[in-house]
């Protein structure tokens, strides 16, 4: 893949799949592009587990950002976006009474593609399970 393709899949924030794919190729690309790449979603990507691949290639590479080495850092507790509760709460009063957590999930996919691609990828396959416990937590409409 071509470094342009690269630096879109990368950027693309409501797909975590692809950044990490991104990832992937751009660790075996040598050109200034592909480390910037690397050390920013290393840094930044509020995805963990692309975080930690991007760290991973980084480190490999002796990447350092702003003359520094980069450091990975705990994988976040708590909420990764601030003010989920409130955006959760949207999703669940655009529903009808009775919904299913499929439902839910594609209005909130729909609604906050940024945020559901963050927990999606976060959670992985206790996704589901997060969903259910949060759902009836939220305050009433």
């Amino acid at each position: 893949m071509d470094i342009e393709t690269l630096k879109k899949m990368a950027n693309n924030k409501s797909n975590w799949r692809e950044r990490l794919q991104a990832v992937e190729e751009l660790g075996k690309m040598d050109c200034q592009q592909s480390k910037d790449i690397l050390a920013r979603l290393a840094i930044h990507d509020p995805v963990f587990r692309v975080k930690e691949v991007a760290f991973r290639a980084a480190q490999a590479r002796n990447i350092t950002y702003a003359g520094k080495p980069i450091f990975l850092g705990k994988k976040p507790k708590g909420n990764l976006i601030e003010g989920i509760n409130k955006k959760l709460t949207v999703v669940r009063n655009k529903l009808n009474e009775g919904f299913t957590l499929d439902d839910f999930k594609q209005k909130f996919a729909e609604m906050y593609p940024e945020a559901y691609d963050t927990y999606e990828g976060d959670k992985g396959e206790q996704f589901e399970k997060w969903l259910s416990n949060v759902i009836p937590t939220l305050p009433n409409k």
